[in-house]
């Protein structure tokens, strides 16, 4: 396989999805600068990435971010491609039961977080005039579904976002983009769930390489994609 050169940025990188985009990055060379709120987590699961830069930060506090962000740039020089995997899943609630905590956290994770890393890393990509943005909306934010009112709408906010940012970016040689994955197979689904088909669901690994694509050169004509991964579904 070719060498990649480029540098990139993952959030959530401590995560299940997170530590497989990492990996498929890191096999191919890329320089990764890797974010996550868990210290312990990070290293655990990344630690071993060689020259992977490691930057332990709260994505929902902006000042920290941007600090996080212009310290890695004193390390790296630049970002070529950002990879925004944080996020959370929330539901239960009706939604005219849904308790305003619920509504922030799920505002909070799935839409600020990625407002708060675009401010970070924009304006250093905007200077290079080349970049790539990848976020991970979800099929479940295509359209609204019972008790899952709060989630469905932040995932629809945050690809809204990619949209709009798109729209004001893509002539400056930005790419933005995000993946609709249907269930990740992950531990902790088939802890909630054990008794559906896994081979039905979407394998970190595979949902990877469509990120992996979604950063690259080879994406360079796409723009403002909402991209379905919806494994055998």
């Amino acid at each position: 396989m070719d060498k990649d050169t480029s540098t990139v940025c993952i959030t959530g990188a401590a995560g299940n999805l997170g530590a497989a985009v990492a990996a498929w990055f890191g096999q191919r060379g890329a320089r990764l600068v890797l974010l996550d709120r868990n210290q312990d987590e990070l290293q655990r699961r990344c630690g071993a990435l060689a020259g992977a830069l490691l930057v332990p930060v709260d994505l929902l506090a902006p000042d920290a971010v941007r600090a996080a962000i212009e310290g890695a740039l004193a390390h790296v020089q630049r970002i070529d491609a950002l990879c925004h995997l944080a996020g959370g899943f929330h539901m239960g609630e009706p939604v005219h039961e849904t308790p305003a905590r619920a509504w922030d956290f799920m505002m909070d994770l799935n839409a600020r977080s990625f407002i708060h890393m675009a401010a970070a890393v924009v304006p250093q990509m905007r200077r290079q005039r080349r970049g790539s943005i990848v976020a991970v909306g979800a099929a479940g934010g295509l359209k609204g579904g019972a008790a899952a009112g709060a989630y469905a709408a932040s995932k629809s906010a945050l690809m809204r976002l990619v949209e709009s940012m798109s729209a004001e970016l893509r002539d400056e040689d930005i790419n933005v983009n995000a993946v609709l994955p249907s269930i990740i197979d992950t531990p902790p689904n088939r802890s909630a769930m054990p008794d559906a088909d896994f081979s039905r669901w979407v394998a970190p690994e595979a949902l990877a390489e469509v990120i992996g694509f979604l950063a690259s050169d080879a994406a360079r004509a796409v723009h403002g994609a909402l991209l379905p991964v919806l494994g055998r579904v």
